[in-house]
């Protein structure tokens, strides 16, 4: 098993934890503190919507990572190339925004995450590219 192969599962394995965070959020549990600016402990209607939203965003991620390194296959038609680079960037912004979240729960929980997403993302789309 090479390390591309490794890392996709890692990357997909993050996706599926921060969707998961992401589906508490829509449901309503008390966790907006990291997320979103941190602006509220609990998301209002519009940002739970965003939060169900986000978590299909993130799964696909996943897929498309496992689908790159050719770990899930079947599904030749579909050209990553660009896709990886578009999430590969998102999540350095995504990173970015962190950093400078009002939250310091978003800060120092969230950007942890988002850098490694990041830097995983980023050395397998070189790598694969």
């Amino acid at each position: 098993m090479g390390l591309v192969y490794m890392l996709s599962i890692v990357v997909a394995v993050i996706c599926l934890f921060v969707a998961l965070f992401q589906v508490f959020l829509a449901l309503g549990y008390p966790l907006g503190e990291f997320a979103m600016g941190g602006y509220y402990k609990i998301l209002p209607g519009k940002l739970r919507i965003v939060s169900a939203v986000n978590a299909i965003i993130l799964l696909l991620f996943g897929f498309v990572f496992l689908l790159h390194s050719n770990i899930i296959s079947g599904f030749d038609f579909i050209a990553t190339n660009i896709f990886v680079w578009i999430i590969t960037i998102f999540l350095g912004i995504n990173t970015i925004a962190n950093l400078i979240s009002r939250s310091k729960k978003e800060r120092y929980v969230m950007t942890p995450i988002s850098v490694v997403a990041f830097i995983l993302c980023l050395y397998i789309t070189l790598a694969v590219s």
